[in-house]
């Protein structure tokens, strides 16, 4: 199969987005006006044990960024650098919250070049008050029952509430005397 030519204003976000935060809310609308298309690549992850589906993830970044015309969500189970080559993106996009980040982040930028070298790497940081938003750190407030109102968009707030109170009522039986 052939792909497509390499469109310098296609960007990809990856990311397992389980789930998307308003930290990569923030970087896609910042991102937008950037590029012609922006696909936010949900990353299937089943090693990760996502605690969302990959369509529920798909479905929930899809309603936190409606709002955004030239952006598209979709799934992903392949090697980032296939995906990127089968739809003809020329940017990978990348977030940085803090320094900690930037030697992951700076091996998958290089082992992606040496995989895809067509493709440039762009990093962006969040603005300054989702800094310290992680989507692990989302998941353990909400299952302890903290507020992520000011961290997740409504529907994804909804969505944990729903699947942790489903846990947690599947759990009240197992106890032990």
């Amino acid at each position: 199969m052939n792909n497509p030519p390499v469109n310098s204003r296609l960007a990809v976000y990856p990311g397992t987005f389980d789930p998307i935060t308003n930290g990569h809310a923030d970087l896609v609308t910042r991102a937008a006006p950037l590029f012609e298309r922006i696909v936010v690549a949900v990353a299937e992850s089943s090693g990760k044990g996502p605690g969302f589906s990959l369509n529920e993830r798909i479905a929930l970044a899809r309603l936190a960024l409606a709002d955004l015309p030239n952006v598209e969500v979709r799934g992903f189970n392949v090697l980032l650098a296939t995906f990127v080559a089968q739809i003809g993106a020329g940017v990978i996009l990348r977030g940085l919250r803090a320094v900690s980040d930037f030697e992951y982040e700076f091996q998958l930028a290089s082992m992606n070049r040496h995989l895809i070298p067509q493709a440039e790497t762009l990093f962006l940081t969040p603005a300054e008050q989702y800094s310290f938003i992680s989507s692990s750190l989302v998941r353990e407030i909400g299952r302890l029952g903290g507020d992520i109102s000011s961290f997740v968009h409504p529907a994804v707030q909804q969505a944990m509430r729903q699947r942790w109170r489903q846990h947690s009522t599947a759990t009240e039986g197992d106890t032990h005397a």
